[in-house]
């Protein structure tokens, strides 16, 4: 279903400026801009633009000196006023509260990220003073959250409410980050920066997934799958009270023969105290994985797969992109630590034993 565009008019002027004209256009992922109308700059500055666009969004007027954030909606009808010398200070709008708010909060977002950079540089020159400037930072972000806090929670129902992202870091903040992307895909989820938004948050939350499913201290999640003997199914489960090596491998994987005599000579070291290795072949030939296994010394009895090489169902299941790949667990079947190689595994395996 065709979405019906919306009539829009923006009317103003814009001083100080050697432009002649004004472009139009939505902003994208990686500073990319799409462009809808061009206006035309008289000799003083003035200008008038009636046009149609896809949806209520938030958009841009581009010129020499920089950018006026809009937020355009049907039947928008909004006069603009700005010193092209200093347009994010000096903007003035009627008949859009919206945009007005927008472009206060992006100017003060900008001034934070200019304060904050500034300290950063001042403390790498003048270390002496780096409590001093911290001091003083503190209050200057305090300021800035009260800011923050005010927009996020004035425009929850506003595509200006993606402007609230250029200050959040996805990765310390995801709470907020997936808030806003979620608000803004509520209401504007036709919008192509939307879009955009949406699948980066689609991949962050992912890996975030990921990554907690996987955490240490979690459980390793537990399987069932063929042994060598191709008749003979065992669980991880099943090695529960052992402190375990899951090791996934192949006989094809040149880095991962070339880890096996570490991991035999830890299992050699460690198998009477209560450590064992199961291991998960990424192969999809037995009889080259039985080979591999003979050649290298894999003396412990735990040997699976599925011989479906990276469609592999336990790979599916610990989202294996790559080999060697490697989890510690402990005796209560709970994660340690991932991708430990050589020395850094003994000794691991060894506090674990204690």
């Amino acid at each position: 279903m065709t979405q019906e565009q919306i009539a829009v008019k923006i009317s103003g002027s814009v001083f100080n400026t050697t432009s002649k004209e004004m472009i139009l256009s939505q902003q994208l992922e990686n500073n990319k801009f799409q462009d809808f109308a061009t206006v035309k700059l008289d000799k003083e500055g003035k200008f008038e633009l009636a046009t149609k666009l896809p949806q209520s969004d938030y958009y841009v007027l581009r010129i020499n000196e920089g950018v006026i954030h809009l937020i355009l909606r049907q039947n928008s009808d909004i006069k603009v006023y700005g010193d092209g010398k200093q347009l994010g200070k000096f903007t003035n709008f009627v008949n859009s509260d919206e945009s007005a708010a927008l472009h206060t909060f992006t100017y003060a977002s900008q001034e934070w990220i200019r304060l904050r950079n500034d300290a950063i540089q001042k403390m790498q020159t003048n270390p002496e003073l780096s409590e001093q400037i911290n001091q003083e930072m503190q209050i200057s972000l305090r300021d800035f959250q009260g800011v923050f806090q005010t927009f996020y929670s004035e425009n929850q129902n506003s595509p200006a409410l993606i402007a609230a992202l250029n200050v959040i870091d996805p990765n310390n903040d995801f709470d907020t980050f997936e808030g806003i992307v979620n608000a803004v895909n509520k209401n504007f989820g036709q919008s192509k920066r939307v879009k955009e938004l949406v699948a980066a948050y689609k991949q962050l939350r992912a890996k975030k997934d990921a990554d907690n499913v996987f955490a240490a201290g979690k459980p390793a999640p537990d399987f069932e799958e063929l042994m060598l003997d191709r008749k003979t199914k065992m669980k991880l489960s099943d090695l529960k009270g052992k402190v375990v090596l899951l090791d996934f491998w192949a006989s094809w994987c040149g880095p991962c023969r070339k880890e096996n005599p570490n991991v035999v000579a830890t299992y050699n070291k460690y198998k009477d105290k209560g450590f064992t290795v199961m291991s998960v072949s990424l192969d999809d030939n037995l009889d080259r994985w039985k080979q591999a296994i003979e050649q290298d010394g894999l003396i412990w009895p735990n040997h699976v797969s599925d011989l479906k090489k990276w469609q592999s169902a336990v790979g599916q299941i610990y989202q294996v992109r790559g080999i060697p790949f490697t989890m510690l667990i402990d005796q209560e079947g709970n994660i340690v630590q991932t991708n430990l190689r050589g020395p850094a595994l003994e000794e691991a395996v060894a506090r674990l034993l204690q």
